[in-house]
């Protein structure tokens, strides 16, 4: 979700103390947080739990926010801190339900019914992108899940563009090699 100028003079009115924009702000994003933390840690409880953190951390936060970025990367950044912060905490990754694997990619623009090969395929990538190191995955998830550009990613993930780059550069062998070995 990508925030527009009409959300953004929204978050600086609830920075100035606009209770009723900072309503309208956490319901409009509940959902999104909730999503993206979900897709780090794979467990429904663990991303309630995140995502009421990031919206008190918002409500907390918010008279912090001066415009200089989008409100959308402001709210990724928390919630991306949050979700890292919430895994170190719990130190597991629960595996996903093969059943929930299509939830996780919001299905692909795709006319037609996928095959259950081709589910397993995406089963198995998707096992693959969460057992990569933590930076190539994050890019992973945020260029690939997240439908992020690199520069997104970059502020979200605090590092350049360049960096994502080769994060991703990285992961595509790591999961290419992976995958073909295990065919």
């Amino acid at each position: 979700m990508r925030s527009d100028a009409g959300e953004d003079r929204l978050a600086l009115g609830a920075a100035a103390g606009d209770r009723s924009a900072l309503a309208a702000l956490l319901d409009a994003y509940y959902e999104p947080i909730h999503r993206m933390a979900w897709r780090w840690c794979r467990s429904a409880d663990l991303a309630e739990d995140v995502a009421q953190d990031v919206c008190v951390k918002i409500a907390g936060a918010i008279r912090n926010f001066k415009g200089d970025a989008a409100f959308s990367t402001w709210v990724w950044r928390i919630t991306y801190n949050a979700t890292l912060d919430h895994m170190r905490r719990s130190r597991r990754l629960l595996p996903m339900p093969d059943t929930d694997l299509m939830a996780l990619i919001d299905s692909a623009p795709c006319e037609t019914q996928l095959s259950p090969e081709s589910n397993a395929i995406d089963g198995d990538l998707w096992r693959e992108v969460h057992a990569l190191p933590p930076q190539q995955r994050d890019a992973v998830l945020l260029i690939y899940a997240e439908d992020m550009s690199h520069a997104e990613a970059a502020l979200v993930m605090g590092c350049t563009e360049k960096t994502v780059s080769w994060h991703l550069h990285t992961a595509r062998k790591t999961l290419r090699n992976r995958l073909e070995a295990a065919e």
